[in-house]
Order: C-alpha cells, then structure tokens, then sequence
C-alpha cells in the first residue's frame, strides 16, 4: 500500500497539470501552443538546463558515465526502432523519430524530480540533453528528409547544454543575482510543459489508431529493455539507472507531432502515436516507477 501511495505521489501531479491544459482547451480557452512551446525551447528550458549543471553537485565521472549510457541507449533504440519501421513497411519520416523519441522534457523531468529529488532530477537533465541534441540534429533530418544537421548551432537549448557543462567543469558560477533570475525563469518550464502537452493532446485528431497501439507497445517494450541493458553495462548507480530507464521509456512527445505537420509527414499518424502512447503511459509509467524505486 505504501508502495501505491508513493508511486501516485509521484504520478498525480504530472497528469493532473496535463489535465488541467486538456480541459482548458476543451471549454473552448484560447491556448497558443506554438507561442508558448517556444518561449519554454528558447528560454525557460535552456534556463532550467543550464542552472541544473551548473549547480548539480554530482561528480563529473558519474554525470559522464550517464551521458555516454544516455547516447549509447538511444543509439540501440534507433538501430531497433529501424528495423521495426522497415519490417512493417512503414514511412521512414513519419514513424522512426517519434518511436525513437519520448517525452524525456514534459514527462520524463518531473517525473525523476518527484521519484528521486534533486539528483534524480539533475540525472534527468543530463539524459533530456542527450536526447535533445540528438533530435535536433538527426531526428529533424529524419523528419524533414535531409538538410544540415549543424541547424542545432542555431538551438539555445543546445548552448545552454554546453555552457553548463563547461560550468560544472570548471567549477563556475554566475553571479547570486543572475543565478536567481535564471532559475526563477526555468522553474516555469515544467508546468508550462505539462499544460501544453495536456492542450496539444486535447486538439489533436488521432488517426492510424490499431497502428499506433502495437507500436506504442514495441516502442515501450524496446525502449525499457535498452536503457536497463545498458544502464547495467555502464555500471550505472541505482538513482542514474533509475532515471535512465524512466527518461529513455516516457511516451511519444507532442513536438513529434509539431514536427510531422510542418515538414509535411502523416501529423495524424503520429498524433495517434502521442495519445495511445500517453494514455498507455498512465498505466506503464507507474508500474515502471514501482519496479525503479
């Protein structure tokens, strides 16, 4: 019973935040989507990511070894996720970058905050950078068809990742009062992130639904056997292993679905890839969450 209350704990306000942007839009509330998702890309989040290293007060061997743990996993992911795609027959554009890619910004930091603290919590942002500078560059050529990868010079996201780094390297720190306004700004990035999941999902229009449930199921199955795998290969402590599996295992991301409609890929495949990924999610999540803690 402890067990259940700690892990609905830990799950009630990630989906309760959604919810509250799912109803909101749904009463008929003006919600700009595009608008606010790029305030927290551009600002809060590069923000949040930049004071979380800087701050972090675990060893750089430790945050290391997570970080290549973090790119060797999505590396398996992706060598399966294309074999699942081409057995299928699936569209390439369409379908590989959202079952590669879960929701390790909107889910997956909240999420390693309420199960594992602060340090659950700066594990998660190291694992959400990997994955951002991957999606950046090889998930937006994936999707768009081709281009330059080094359009990530251009990501805010991608700088504050690397001044972070340097940071937390070199031992630095901005001054109090610059290090206060830059956390204030990213403490509004997770339930800015949760409200807008919980909008897009709400004006979605799901489609390719019978699709979407089996490769929901393989994505989760791949993504959860990967990270374990490798997390234990690397050595991982239980806290990074944890966070590890949980970031590496979170459902589809809407900005999968933002992506597909502006590079012209199937938007409804994929907006039913992010609601049956995410409504599975409400059971995986915590029974995942009970095996980690």
């Amino acid at each position: 019973m402890n067990l259940i209350l700690t892990v609905l704990e830990i799950v009630a306000p990630v989906f309760l935040l959604a919810g509250v942007g799912f109803l909101w839009v749904r009463l008929g509330n003006e919600y700009r989507v595009q608008f606010v998702t790029q305030l927290a890309m551009t600002l809060s989040v590069p923000c949040l990511i930049f004071t979380a290293l800087m701050k972090t007060e675990i060893e750089p061997q430790a945050l290391t070894a997570l970080s290549l743990a973090a790119a060797a996993a999505y590396g398996g992911v992706t060598l399966l996720c294309f074999g699942t795609v081409r057995l299928a027959r699936l569209d390439r554009r369409t379908y590989l970058a959202p079952i590669i890619f879960g929701n390790t910004g909107n889910m997956g930091l909240p999420l390693a905050l309420f199960a594992f603290g602060e340090r659950g919590f700066d594990y998660a942002v190291v694992v959400f950078a990997v994955m951002a500078i991957y999606s950046f560059t090889f998930g937006v050529w994936l999707v768009s068809g081709g281009g330059s990868p080094l359009k990530v010079l251009k990501e805010p996201l991608v700088w504050a990742t690397a001044l972070g780094g340097l940071f937390l390297w070199q031992g630095w720190q901005t001054p109090a009062f610059l290090t206060n306004a830059l956390s204030l700004i990213g403490q509004m990035a997770i339930p800015l992130m949760l409200i807008t999941m919980g909008v897009a999902i709400g004006r979605l229009h799901p489609g390719h639904l019978p699709r979407a449930v089996w490769l929901s199921l393989v994505k989760l199955a791949i993504c959860l056997g990967v990270a374990a795998l490798v997390g234990l290969w690397f050595g991982l402590d239980r806290v990074a292993l944890a966070v590890l599996v949980l970031q590496i295992s979170t459902p589809v991301a809407v900005t999968s679905y933002l992506l597909a409609e502006k590079y012209g890929a199937d938007a409804e495949a994929v907006a039913g890839l992010v609601v049956v990924s995410t409504l599975m999610s409400v059971v995986a999540l915590p029974l995942t969450l009970a095996f980690l803690i």
